[in-house]
């Protein structure tokens, strides 16, 4: 092993990455230092191809430490990723391809975004599952169509997180013998030694959670590398703990935790770069011998590829073909979906497990699983069998876990993952939820149990802020269906949607409405589901509340007074429709009333008044007396309709 070269190599990374802060005056040097050593190595291991970042059998490289982006754009640049120097010199400005932590979908060779520490883990996790069940499908014992590894940096700070000790349990638990996970053990956190508030024994931690474990000098090259040949030969998912130093290199900063944040200072640039032999007053400076060693990465992942694509061409193994096809071109209009009779009694949650199970029988990439709740949230695929072997994830009661695992999933590619719980319980994975709807991942989150009606469990399982908190969410669709045959109208919408949405639904009995909608359209977020002439006012709702509207509007009527009733199953698509159709909907010559067991703000840029949850929660008791004692009736919509007409 060339180490004299892997040191020139490392520090190239170094200095471009301290380059990129500098100029920036902004970022995390002591990450990129520190880690160098780690990264040129595992250069040597990493199959991938910077000229098709999205070849489906690349090794993918998960940097859960998403400030380590100097490190990370510095590497992406060298192997020969669609960055120039010029990007690298935009470091943290604004519309430049290299943000302040990386972004999937935006920057070339960035596999996730992994945001707050620990997602990264758990995202690891997720593609380290999706590859063994896709393995599974297209793999024979002769033809390893899916065969890579996932590796995964990751520091103190995010073992210290609890969504790593979940994520880290069920990888144990599953044995994923594909999952290299890479910690930067070098003890140092923002206020100082981890020693302030940790002091574990990690290696005891994830041997205990059935991982094997290693220890390594993270500066010593041959080290390092036999560190990662032996963890691609175990039978289980690999911790290689590589004791580093961080800011490896500072003439002043070395060890510091000042080095964490803030940028190093010209000054002891120039002096890391002298004590390394490297010209002290030259900015983003790659030596061509350095250059040529990390460009091999695309002349050896263009050959890797293509005998890749030659063992798809040449494999007798029509079944397998025939599904990676289907996998990559899901036919939607494949889905049988299920019938429910009008007039018949159907919770949202139960009519939704029947559509789950339609669309899983159509779509061999379409699987997913619940926090323990599956009996509850209705969400089991019957026949489908059990991970690894099948399409059910049993994640355990591990919610935040879930939702980055199943992004991991998302990303991955091929698959489109559903993860379940209860709706209160979305608070657990509310991190992951916003870094599917930042990085636009195909990610559906089931939630049931959706208001007050959950009765006798009292307000610690009742949701009252959810709702509004994720309508606020950019890029996510909430959608809260008032019945079986609307809940399949958003189903079918939100399939097309390359977003990441929610599904909010009923634990009590809905009834089932006239499966033909006479005024709208669910697809387009919201419509009107009953017309009235010379209409004085609008009583809109969302799911369970959608048939105390009607009731009550059929009460007005009674009384004189007629009433539009509106579903608005997704806000957020309506919000997304012209102001004419708006219009349509909303006739700007009624009053508005909207109802909701929420908190309900977000109703006040249509409506006049709510019935709502606004500013309390809820109690303990059966549903149907909650929804009572909290004016969900029908006399109560009536008078308060009557107040806002004057």
């Amino acid at each position: 092993m060339d180490t004299k070269m892997l040191k020139k190599m490392a520090d190239t990374v170094r200095f471009l990455g301290l380059d990129m802060i500098q100029k920036a005056n902004s970022g995390h040097p002591g990450v990129v230092l520190g880690l160098a050593d780690v990264a040129v190595v595992l250069s040597r291991h990493l199959r991938h191809n910077p000229k098709n970042p999205k070849w489906l059998n690349r090794d993918r490289l998960v940097f859960s430490g998403g400030h380590a982006t100097g490190l990370i754009y510095s590497l992406l640049y060298l192997w020969g990723y669609d960055l120039t120097l010029e990007d690298l010199k935009e470091f943290r400005q604004f519309g430049s391809k290299t943000p302040g932590h990386p972004e999937y979908g935006h920057t070339p060779g960035v596999e996730i975004t992994t945001g707050p520490l620990g997602q990264g883990v758990a995202n690891a996790v997720g593609m380290a599952m999706a590859s063994k069940y896709l393995a599974r499908l297209l793999n024979t014992e002769t033809t390893k169509i899916i065969d890579h590894y996932v590796y995964c940096l990751c520091g103190d700070g995010d073992l210290e997180e609890g969504i790593s000790y979940e994520a880290c349990a069920l990888a144990g638990r599953f044995e994923l013998d594909n999952l290299i996970m890479i910690y930067d053990s070098n003890h140092i956190t923002i206020e100082g030694d981890t020693s302030l508030a940790w002091n574990e024994d990690v290696k005891r931690r994830f041997e205990a959670q059935n991982w094997e474990v290693t220890e390594v000098d993270g500066h010593d090259y041959e080290d390092i590398d036999a560190a990662i040949r032996w963890a691609k030969k175990r039978k289980k998912p690999v911790l290689i703990i590589a004791h580093t130093t961080i800011a490896k290199g500072s003439c002043k900063y070395e060890g510091d935790p000042h080095s964490h944040g803030a940028p190093l200072g010209e000054d002891d640039i120039r002096c890391a770069k002298e004590k390394a032999g490297f010209p002290p007053d030259e900015k983003f400076y790659v030596p061509e011998d350095v250059l040529a060693r990390f460009r091999c990465a695309v002349e050896k992942g263009e050959l890797a590829e293509r005998e890749w694509k030659k063992l798809l061409i040449e494999s007798p193994y029509k079944e397998q073909n025939e599904i990676l096809e289907k996998l990559q071109n899901p036919d939607f209009n494949a889905i049988e979906w299920p019938e429910f009779e009008s007039g018949s009694m159907i919770a949202t949650r139960d009519s939704n497990g029947k559509i789950l199970n339609a669309i899983a029988k159509a779509l061999p990439g379409f699987v997913g699983g619940s926090a323990d709740l599956a009996p509850s949230n209705k969400t089991y695929l019957q026949d489908m069998g059990d991970f690894p072997n099948g399409k059910n994830f049993h994640f355990g009661v591990r919610e935040h876990a879930m939702g980055a695992i199943t992004n991991g999933m998302a990303a991955y590619g091929l698959l489109i993952p559903f993860n379940a719980t209860f709706f209160v319980f979305s608070d657990y994975q509310k991190a992951a939820v916003r870094i599917a709807a930042l990085s636009k991942l195909k990610n559906y989150f089931i939630w049931t149990h959706d208001s007050i009606g959950v009765g006798e469990d009292g307000p610690t399982h009742q949701p009252i802020e959810q709702l509004t908190t994720f309508r606020a969410l950019p890029h996510f669709y909430t959608f809260r269906p008032a019945d079986a045959t609307e809940n399949i109208e958003c189903w079918k919408v939100a399939l097309k949607l390359d977003k990441p949405c929610g599904f909010v639904l009923s634990r009590q009995k809905l009834k089932t409405l006239k499966p033909k909608r006479d005024y709208g359209d669910p697809s387009r977020g919201g419509y009107i589901i009953k017309k009235r002439d010379n209409a004085v006012i609008t009583l809109a709702a969302s799911g369970s509340e959608v048939m105390l509207a009607l009731q009550a509007g059929c009460h007005l009527e009674e009384q004189g007074i007629n009433a539009n009733i509106v579903s608005m199953p997704c806000m957020e698509l309506f919000l997304e429709q012209d102001k004419e159709y708006q219009k349509t909907v909303f006739d700007p010559s009624t009053k508005v009333l909207a109802i909701e067991a929420a908190s309900a703000i977000e109703w006040y840029r249509f409506a006049d008044a709510t019935i709502s949850m606004e500013n309390r929660f809820g109690a303990s008791g059966p549903g149907d007396v909650l929804f009572k004692e909290f004016g969900f009736t029908i006399s109560n919509v009536v008078e308060k309709a009557k107040e806002i007409l004057g």
